[in-house]
């Protein structure tokens, strides 16, 4: 089912020095994360810029299809972010898997052999694996980002080390546990155990002291590094207090990325897989680091909005609100912690709702119990195998109701190209992650008409943040015409959308938000209209319109 919409909105800004009506205007829209246009890629999957990189450690064994490293990489983000790939697509924030150093060896637990290509599996926190770039290359990809006022989330992980393999040998006893696995049957079973096998499970809990694993000393030694990181570490817990324990480690690690690169935010891997409190703590280590990252770059400061942390507990929905359910316990994740979780339960009411009960639902929830937090929504992504549109039938469809929906957007690498979810001879979430489809966006008609779709969407979607982050409020059922507002300090900001409208002739009254004679403009058709009697008539071919207020109104 194809949705039809027509989008009106006003902007207008108070007490703003030599105010004038001209496009400009726009640049003086906040940036909030509650209502952001999330792009979320695998590292190793978007786009290879540096084809010298893509072998290393000798990863070169066959694998299982699409799970070894396949030549991605980040100067091919940088690229993309030049050539205004994002911006085209309205895109406000960037998702990278993790790009620490990998194992260098690969498993085999029945899917074929497989390499780190994903980042899930650190060996060493302190450096970035040369399959996805250097130093360098952050450095040079966070500040092409930030010209282009788009932010930058790197994803952290606490919860486990890489797997043992013949190359990777498994940390001490006094970081790690390489068993039970988690049934996930209660509280303790889902956070003191190994995710799954093979896996092994960083001490969080413990508050003991511990050396670093020999083979980290050894390789900061061979790289002629060790001195410069033993100093560091001596300077953090001697500012800091904390014992030399596991995760003050990890944390010390994870946190240099947003004090050296200027990183934005992180999204959090496995949050419910380790103790509450100690995303507390990794909060207040952030959000130090920021600080400081701020004191220092004055020049480098985008806004006033604080280190971005979106956790990923599996399975939380946002009709829990604050709390998880563990069966045997209630967990809020939310509070002293993260500002967002991933919601989980979208794709389910995109299905069985009315455009009206889920927009209304979410703004509701959003504006209520979750009033100053926020909820990253998505309909497919690297490691859900029932996705809203697993066989891309609905692209369109897709990208209506996620960048329409109140809350964080994540479009997921692909989605704007209908990127296929059904990978011939993959096995597990490896359909899931194959390499973008460039070519299908260069060269296939049906493909461009997706992408344009989303692109106007998502640009509307980041000019406005009363789209993501308003207030929803109904104006009339049939045809279905809603507005949502939104206010921040002196910016106020009111969005009309109308969906299930007419090809040809469409009547919307507006009569609630616009004055009679007020010209706005059809973005989707560029076609300008003028309110009368408290409607606009608009004549277009497209089943989509996107009217703003026109600058010469």
């Amino acid at each position: 089912m194809k949705y039809i919409l027509v989008l009106i909105s006003f902007l207008v800004l108070f007490n703003c020095e030599n105010k004038k009506d001209s496009p400009q205007e726009k640049s003086q829209t906040p940036f909030v994360w509650e209502g952001a246009n999330v792009y979320f890629l695998l590292t190793d999957r978007f786009n290879n810029g540096d084809t010298s990189n893509d072998v290393n450690f000798d990863r070169n064994l066959e694998t299982g299809k699409f799970r070894g490293f396949e030549g991605g990489d980040i100067k091919g983000i940088t690229q993309k972010i030049n050539e205004g790939y994002f911006t085209n697509l309205g895109i406000n924030a960037i998702w990278m898997t993790p790009i620490v150093e990998q194992i260098h060896g690969g498993t085999n637990e029945g899917n074929g052999l497989s390499y780190g290509f994903h980042g899930y599996w650190a060996s060493d926190w302190t450096a970035i694996d040369p399959n996805f770039g250097t130093k360098k290359d952050l450095h040079e990809l966070v500040k092409t980002a930030h010209k282009y006022g788009i932010r930058i989330l790197l994803d952290a992980v606490i919860n486990h080390t890489g797997p043992v393999t013949g190359k990777d040998s498994v940390w001490p006893n006094e970081w790690v546990r390489t068993e039970p696995q988690c049934d996930y049957q209660s509280y303790d079973n889902t956070i003191t155990c190994t995710l799954v096998k093979n896996l092994p499970d960083i001490k969080t809990e413990s508050n003991n002291a511990v050396e670093l694993p020999p083979q980290l000393v050894e390789k900061w030694k061979t790289e002629d590094r060790y001195e410069q990181e033993i100093a560091e570490l001596n300077t953090f817990f001697n500012r800091t207090g904390h014992p030399r324990a596991p995760r003050f480690y990890i944390m010390k690690w994870l946190t240099d990325y947003i004090t050296e690169f200027g990183i934005d935010g992180y999204r959090v891997d496995t949050v419910k897989h380790v103790e509450e409190d100690v995303w507390q703590e990794f909060k207040a280590a952030c959000d130090y680091a920021f600080t400081q990252f701020k004191k220092n770059n004055p020049e480098r400061v985008l806004d006033d909005n604080n280190f971005y942390l979106v956790g990923e507990v599996y399975n939380y929905g946002i009709s829990a609100t604050k709390a998880f359910d563990f069966g045997d316990k209630k967990v809020n994740y939310f509070d002293n912690a993260f500002q967002s979780l991933i919601n989980f339960e979208l794709k389910w009411n995109a299905n069985q709702m009315t455009m009206e009960d889920l927009f209304t639902k979410y703004s509701n929830i959003l504006n209520g119990d979750l009033k100053g937090y926020g909820v990253l929504n998505y309909l497919s992504s690297h490691d859900d195998g029932q996705p809203f549109d697993a066989t891309r039938e609905k692209p369109f469809e897709t990208a209506t109701k996620l960048l329409l929906c109140p809350g964080t957007s994540q479009v997921y690498y692909g989605d704007e190209s209908a990127r296929s979810l059904i990978i011939e001879d993959t096995q597990g979430d490896a359909t899931l992650r194959s390499f973008m489809n460039w070519n299908a966006i260069q060269n296939t008609p049906n493909t461009k008409a997706i992408l344009e779709h989303w692109q106007k969407l998502g640009q509307f979607r980041a000019n406005h943040p009363a789209v993501g982050a308003g207030i929803h409020q109904m104006i009339s059922q049939k045809p279905y015409v809603f507005y949502r507002s939104f206010s921040k300090d002196d910016f106020r900001d009111i969005v009309v959308i109308g969906l299930d409208l007419p090809i040809g002739e469409k009547i919307l009254d507006v009569s609630r938000i616009f004055k009679d004679g007020e010209i706005l403009l059809d973005v989707y058709s560029n076609k300008s209209v003028r309110v009368t009697n408290g409607k606009v008539i608009l004549e277009s071919n497209y089943n989509m319109a996107l009217l703003e207020k026109s600058i010469n109104s």
